[in-house]
């Protein structure tokens, strides 16, 4: 997911950037209206490093009542006559600004926090997540002062006219795989439309979030504004989720929990839900495309994050003229692929999260040698007792394999063959899931009418993981619902209120 980032090799002009070492963990609590706050149940949990398994630091894991604490925070701060609802709107956009040259600062120290946290090589977490952060955040600040209503004629007794107004208090619940990245991606927006936010990051991934929480208060975000409640599911997301206080949810995570958050968000208060989901995403390959090209892209899409994208490239459909070539190339170019140190510079392949991805994901690689699919390269566990997985090639893959409907969210790349465009689309198609999609073809007209019949949010032509702040992203069907970045953001995060004045006849 290379949002406004370098190239995902991580290479760039001059010395390579290094991680800084780190003693100790300084923010490991609960931070609620700009104060650190142990947990109401006085628990702690552990948060590892997969790549070692060893313990990076104990945090505060928050619950229900730390949850009520939170919007009971971030209502007052969002209530009217506050210092944040009556604050002018240029001053919300250069606060947002502000955090960004924070973030700037402390750049490497996040950089290395999200690497141990996540297992993510170093050079990715600094050059892609930290970059798309810091953008998002620019983006968002430049919109604080260009959000407005119109004027609507009606007749000539009428002046009608709207605005937009801030949703209230918006709960977030963000996952694992891009913890630093999706956190922007919820406050951001929440902020420029003067919104308040209770956020809750994923329990193995706490750490940049709490530290960005230490840099909103050094940035002097009015207290309240954002709050962080590090937790698990079960107990702090559902109290978010269920709370009749907050006034919206968004989520990014699977489409099981999405559907609870939804059933939730219903039975509460009716709140605002926007849920960015599962992927089971095809790319399909013409014969008329830069092969080289093609094969370097869709892996990129397959196994950037060790496979666990919501966007990863995990159905590769291949017009049989190329079908060969392709699967030739894309075993030499997978056999390339440095796994290692996530804190190497050289290393381009990490660990997968923890034991419970990583035996779903060789589970999933068993079923699909049992159903028949050829395993060409990979498949393997790297070491004896470690998370480190081979990046992996199956061929010869067919729709009705758990590989090809399940998502692995590993680095697994299932290549089918095609014959005609139209099969391609209907194969496509057949999903529960429609989030993105990629087109590798030198013909503008078929790229064209190809993205048009297929069911996604995003679809990509010659390009994969082409992320920005200003462009929408969500899913189809059971992707979800919403959508998050760009302008159609906003509309996520604001109310629209129609007055409607009765003009005096005689003057």
């Amino acid at each position: 997911m290379a949002q406004n980032g370098s190239a995902e090799s991580g290479e760039a002009a001059g010395a390579l950037p290094r991680p800084v070492p780190l003693q100790d963990i300084a923010h490991t609590k609960i931070f609620i209206n700009n104060e650190w706050r142990s947990s109401s149940t006085g628990k702690t949990f552990c948060t590892f490093n997969p790549a070692t398994g060893a313990s990076i630091c104990r945090v505060e894991e928050g619950d229900k009542e730390d949850v009520d604490r939170a919007v009971e925070a971030a209502r007052t701060a969002q209530q009217r006559g506050s210092l944040w609802r009556t604050m002018e709107a240029s001053r919300r956009g250069r606060l947002l600004h502000r955090l960004a040259d924070l973030m700037e600062r402390d750049r490497l120290l996040l950089a290395t926090l999200e690497s141990l946290d996540t297992g993510k090589p170093f050079l990715q977490s600094f050059f892609i997540d930290l970059e798309g952060s810091i953008k998002t955040l620019r983006y968002y600040a430049g919109w604080a002062d260009k959000i407005h209503g119109r004027s609507i004629p009606v007749d000539e007794t009428l002046v009608c006219l709207t605005k937009h107004e801030p949703v209230g208090v918006c709960g977030a619940i963000i996952p694992w795989n891009f913890p630093l990245m999706m956190f922007v991606w919820k406050i951001a927006p929440a902020l420029s439309c003067g919104n308040t936010v209770v956020i809750k990051p994923a329990e193995q991934t706490p750490l940049t979030a709490l530290h960005v929480g230490s840099l909103i208060k050094e940035a002097e975000f009015p207290p309240g504004v954002v709050n962080i409640i590090p937790g698990f599911g079960p107990t702090a997301g559902a109290a978010i989720a269920n709370h009749k206080d907050i006034d919206k949810v968004a989520f990014t995570g699977s489409t099981e929990v999405g559907q609870l958050i939804k059933e939730a968000a219903a039975k509460s208060n009716l709140k605002r839900v926007t849920l960015e989901l599962g992927g089971k995403n095809p790319c399909i390959v013409f014969s008329d495309c830069d092969l080289q090209m093609a094969v370097e892209e869709t892996q990129k899409g397959a196994f950037y994050n060790q496979g666990q994208c919501c966007t990863a490239a995990s159905r590769v459909f291949v017009e049989e003229s190329i079908y060969e070539e392709f699967v030739r190339r894309s075993i030499d170019h997978a056999k390339k692929i440095v796994i290692g140190d996530p804190l190497d510079p050289q290393t381009s392949h990490g660990p997968q999260i923890d034991q419970r991805q990583f035996d779903k994901i060789m589970d999933l690689i068993e079923t699909g040698k049992k159903e028949g699919a050829k395993l060409e390269c990979g498949g393997e566990a790297v070491g004896e007792k470690s998370l480190f997985i081979q990046p992996t090639i199956f061929s010869g893959v067919k729709d009705h394999m758990a590989i090809a409907k399940e998502e692995i969210f590993g680095p697994v790349q299932c290549i089918f063959s095609f014959k005609d465009q139209q099969e391609a689309i209907d194969r496509a198609n057949s999903s529960q899931y429609g989030l993105v999609s990629a087109v590798f073809t030198s013909s503008m007209d078929r790229a064209l009418s190809v993205s048009a019949a297929l069911e996604t949010g995003t679809v990509w032509i010659n390009c994969y993981n082409a992320l920005h702040a200003q462009t929408p992203f969500g899913g189809y069907k059971m992707s979800g619902n919403g959508r998050e970045l760009g302008e159609y953001a906003l509309a996520e995060y604001s109310e629209v209120k129609t007055v409607t004045i009765k003009l005096r006849e005689n003057m």
